[in-house]
């Protein structure tokens, strides 16, 4: 057995099957433990919503947080963000001419303030209105924003700089932590976490419980490198490391 980097996002992915969970939470510490893995939580959570979660499930410490859909990275439970990537992405980007943008669209619902973050401004909007989205995304390039758009789950819109995602949140980990691809295994279930399994030949893991639009996704970029499993949330995620050997 040898060392990998485990990468999930939290909500119906790693959270959602309580006795599950403490089977994968109790098979991943004594990996680390005996071989030195390392555990990334990739969520679109603030660090408020993040810490609600780790305090009602009993998650484990992680090595690292990628929070707020990948706009900030906490590393060795440092409560300040990574100011390297935080400098990284921040090129081009302004918060306020983002907002002013979208004041034009009504249909956005402004998130709660722990979810608005510096790179981050977040809505909810229905799925019967996404239609909205071209546009949306027009009108901020006519602001030369450099930005994009990650919707999600069918209610969650997130807008971010352009060059920020879970997916190269987690590569600027990768690097800096020595892993390659092949040693890297991510897991999700929603339409935020694509940019995890888009990242090249990790190891990817969709749970059971996926929803219709990461499937969609998969269905149409096929990767003999990504598994889907049966089972559901934790479940789903110890059945998939079991198939590519990372766990016995």
């Amino acid at each position: 057995m040898a060392k990998f980097l485990f990468v999930t996002d939290l909500d119906n992915t790693l959270v959602g099957d309580d006795q599950a969970l403490a089977q994968l939470n109790n098979s991943l510490q004594k990996h680390r433990q005996e071989y030195g893995t390392r555990i990334i939580y990739a969520t679109g959570r603030s660090p408020d919503l993040y810490q609600e979660l780790k305090e009602a499930k009993n998650l484990l410490d992680p090595d690292a947080l990628v929070l707020s859909v990948g706009t900030e990275i906490y590393i060795d439970g440092s409560p300040h963000p990574n100011s390297t990537w935080s400098e990284k992405i921040s090129s081009g980007w302004n918060r306020h001419k983002v907002v002013a943008t979208t004041t034009q669209f009504p249909e956005l619902k402004p998130q709660p303030e722990s979810e608005q973050r510096p790179l981050k401004v977040s809505f909810f909007l229905e799925q019967s209105l996404s239609t909205i989205l071209p546009q949306l995304e027009s009108e901020l390039q006519k602001s030369k924003l450099n930005v994009k758009l990650i919707y999600s789950s069918g209610k969650d819109l997130d807008i971010v700089p352009q060059s920020s995602d879970k997916g190269q949140a987690v590569h600027f980990l990768q690097q800096k932590w020595k892993f390659v691809a092949e040693h890297t295994v991510v897991c999700g279930d929603s339409g935020n976490d694509i940019a995890l399994f888009a990242n090249g030949v990790e190891r990817g893991i969709i749970v059971g419980n996926a929803r219709p639009e990461l499937l969609q996704w998969h269905n149409e970029h096929p990767n003999v490198y990504r598994y889907l499993a049966q089972n559901s949330c934790a479940g789903g995620i110890l059945e998939g490391l079991e198939h590519f050997g990372f766990l016995k």
